[in-house]
């Protein structure tokens, strides 16, 4: 074993040049740290490697080389239990209380005893009044905040002499997060103890410490004081990407030699600037400044449309899209099956998928989505589930059934916005349980797998699948107990979970596919605008993944989704026809939300008039009587198109151009003189030219043209070779040369 040398201080806690690494992805990189006493914090973005220094720290993960000091010991080669034996306490991220044990056998069975212990059962409940309280509960019957004071008193108890806590204020209300945060003051005061404190809370972090080590790309950048730090609002924006709000100028890049350029570099991956040209420019008019890779489907921005955890607990009604991947993808994709459900109801069949994921191999933790308030088994408990609500468990029980499902599916997608190390979700259930489970699946990234056995999987699932990729299975039977149909379809979906685990990438194959990745570019695409992407797309996959999305309503919701995820460097909005079907009444209507990502995020934006020609229907017997007179073609025996009036095309213009005038980023619209679609043009059955100059001259007579933003006309019809070329030259000279993430 290694020593110290004898004329070094016994600091609390030393680390020295700690090396970590899953499989081959090198984590922790050279990290020396030192805490003499008092209260450190450590700060920075997600996947930065805080919580496997934490792991490391208390031997839940071994590193590779290094040391770890505590007071001149070194016990980085100890077991788990010989580095609590030894003086440090461990207060996990997510809390991870027992929810069969009421919070006094908690703390008894934690209570170290002897006569010099600082730290006893007394001291806790004077200090947490609240668990004196609920001393009789148990840990599924507690709220968040409760837990979490719970799970810090559990630690206080072993009488520590170095406090490591991962999180303490992930998932709690404000005013449960000051409660803490006023806890860590009075905890550094006393100075009993050292404490390190891994926190995404700048605010909370820059308040409870002395000092704060800023944590990069697996480094210490550099450790600081606290309050330096809380003043330094563009050193924490450079890297920690906050601390700038929306309206705040973007500052110039650092010139050559300035010692901060690497800095810039982490913190800027991605930036929106809305006007002028900054260095690394992609236009002349400046509408997108890069200093790295541009997004694509493996890679995100740090902070992608400034995400943040904060932001994955925002106010109901904010879109879904914009928190779902708040972490990078190295963080969300593991090997571990969520099983979730109301389990007061569903146990029986829960259980049976989880134990036939068990027997195949895959790790499994159960979630408890029942609003009922019993007593729960499960690993996460509901009522750990509902205090990610942004009005706290009390906002999800109560006697209003239908209130308590909408609440619980909206704490349970943010619970889900912030889990990592996923391997699939699966869920089994009726309307309510399916309502609430789908929330939750929709919150994760696209790839990671996702199933639902529910009984209305054989009628109308868009509200439940949305803009994702949800697998439904239909359970035949109601998801009612066990029997041999239910079994089978269960085991079904189980094994496909596995099978889908089984083929998620590792971490290696994560980051070589991420180096070799093109930037993504949304396209939008019908069967009569077919001709028109496939020449787009061929002059442009050389630099571009191309994401093609089939203009179904669905489709476009997905597109923009990713649009304002951050996956997607640009769009070309080819098929534009979902707003007519939103407009007249078809069955693939855009809601109003269409064209947000373009709007919301100044990504280039290259539109076009594609397939407006048409409203869409199922068989012809299902189109309203009123539209009898219409002309109609019949596109298979389950899509009937309608030709639109002149009077519609000119609505669907004035939409259109409106939506574009709310876009502050590079915008190209052009229209294809020459036909719409492949059925508008001359001797086709929907050519229609006085229709088609209703469209176009409303579109140019709405749209605010400016150098930014511009319609122009094509002579062409949109599937013509020419007007292909006009796309890809118009999207080109907006989107720049492009910068390859190898």
């Amino acid at each position: 074993m290694a020593r110290r040398p004898a004329n070094q201080p016994r600091a609390a806690l030393s680390i020295e040049n700690l090396h970590v690494y899953y499989g081959e992805a090198h984590v922790v990189q050279g990290v020396d740290l030192t805490l003499a006493q008092g209260v450190m914090s450590v700060v920075g973005r997600n996947g930065m490697g805080k919580t496997t220094l934490c792991n490391t720290i208390t031997g839940l993960k071994r590193s590779r080389s290094g040391s770890i000091w505590l007071l001149g010991r070194e016990i980085s080669r100890f077991e788990p239990h010989q580095i609590h034996m030894a003086g440090v306490a461990y207060v996990p991220q997510g809390r991870r209380v027992w929810p069969s044990l009421s919070v006094d056998e908690h703390l008894r069975l934690a209570e170290t005893g002897g006569a010099d212990a600082s730290w006893t059962l007394d001291r806790v409940y004077q200090t947490f009044p609240r668990l004196h309280e609920r001393r009789n509960n148990g840990g599924s019957q507690l709220s968040g905040g409760e837990q979490q004071m719970l799970a810090i008193s559990r630690a206080l108890l072993a009488n520590p002499k170095l406090l490591v806590m991962d999180e303490p204020t992930e998932g709690l209300a404000p005013v449960i997060v000051d409660q803490v945060a006023d806890m860590l003051i009075q905890l550094g005061r006393e100075g009993e103890m050292a404490i390190l404190v891994i926190e995404q809370n700048i605010g909370v972090a820059t308040s409870v410490s002395d000092t704060v080590a800023i944590m990069v790309n697996g480094r210490i950048n550099r450790t600081m004081e606290a309050s330096l730090l809380a003043a330094d609002r563009d050193l924490q924006q450079r890297l920690l990407g906050v601390g700038r709000h929306a309206d705040d100028p973007v500052p110039a890049e650092p010139a050559a030699g300035d010692d901060r350029d690497a800095e810039a570099r982490i913190a800027q991956v991605y930036v929106v600037a809305r006007d002028g040209a900054g260095p690394g420019g992609r236009t002349p008019e400046g509408s997108i400044r890069t200093t790295g890779a541009l997004p694509n489907r493996w890679s995100l921005p740090a902070e992608s449309l400034r995400q943040t955890l904060v932001e994955a607990r925002a106010p109901a009604g904010e879109t879904e899209a914009r928190k779902v991947f708040a972490m990078p993808a190295s963080e969300r994709f593991g090997r571990t099956a969520f099983v979730c459900g109301t389990f007061d109801t569903k146990g029986p069949e829960l259980n049976y998928i989880r134990d036939c994921l068990k027997a195949v191999g895959i790790p499994v933790r159960t979630v408890d989505l029942s609003t009922s308030g019993k007593p729960s088994r499960a690993d996460i408990t509901p009522a750990q589930v509902a205090s990610y609500h942004p009005g706290g468990a009390s906002a999800v029980f109560g006697d209003d059934r239908g209130r308590s499902v909408s609440a619980m599916a909206e704490a349970f997608a943010r619970f889900m916005s912030l889990q990592r190390g996923i391997g699939g979700v699966i869920s089994a259930g009726g309307s309510g349980g399916t309502s609430i489970a789908t929330a939750g699946m929709r919150a994760l990234p696209v790839g990671l797998p996702k199933v639902m056995v529910s009984t209305v999987a054989s009628g109308d699932t868009r509200s439940y699948v949305g803009a994702s990729d949800i697998n439904m299975f239909h359970s035949v039977t109601d998801v009612q107990g066990l029997n041999a149909i239910s079994e089978r379809v269960l085991g079904n979906a189980a094994h496909a979970l596995a099978g889908m685990i089984a083929r998620l990438p590792d971490a290696a194959e994560l980051a070589a596919r991420q180096a070799r990745q093109r930037p993504a570019v949304g396209i939008t695409m019908f069967g009569v605008t077919t001709p028109c992407v496939q020449q787009v797309q061929a002059a442009l996959e050389a630099d571009y993944d191309c994401l093609v999305f089939h203009a179904t309503g669905t489709g476009g919701r997905a597109m923009e989704a990713l649009g304002h995820s951050g996956l997607l460097s640009g769009f070309l909005d080819i098929t534009t026809t979902e707003v007519a079907d939103m407009i007249v009444g078809g069955v693939f209507p855009a809601d109003e939300n269409r064209f947000g990502a373009a709007i919301e995020t100044g990504l280039p934006w290259v539109g076009s008039c594609g397939a407006l020609d048409m409203v869409n229907f199922g068989p012809r017997d299902t189109v309203p009587a009123r539209f009898d007179s219409r002309r109609f073609v019949i596109h298979n025996a389950a899509v009937t198109l309608m030709r639109t009036t002149p009077e519609e095309n000119r609505a669907f213009g004035e939409w259109i151009g409106e939506r574009i005038n709310r876009m502050e980023g590079p915008v190209r619209f052009l229209i294809p003189e020459g036909g719409v679609s492949i059925l508008d043009r001359p001797g086709a059955p929907f050519h229609d030219p006085a229709a088609d100059r209703a469209l176009f001259e409303a579109i140019e007579a709405t749209v605010r043209q400016t150098a930014r933003r511009q319609v122009v006309r094509v002579n062409a019809n949109i599937n013509d070779e020419a007007f292909a070329r006009a796309l890809v030259s118009a999207f080109t000279a907006i989107a720049g040369p492009m910068r390859r993430t190898a």
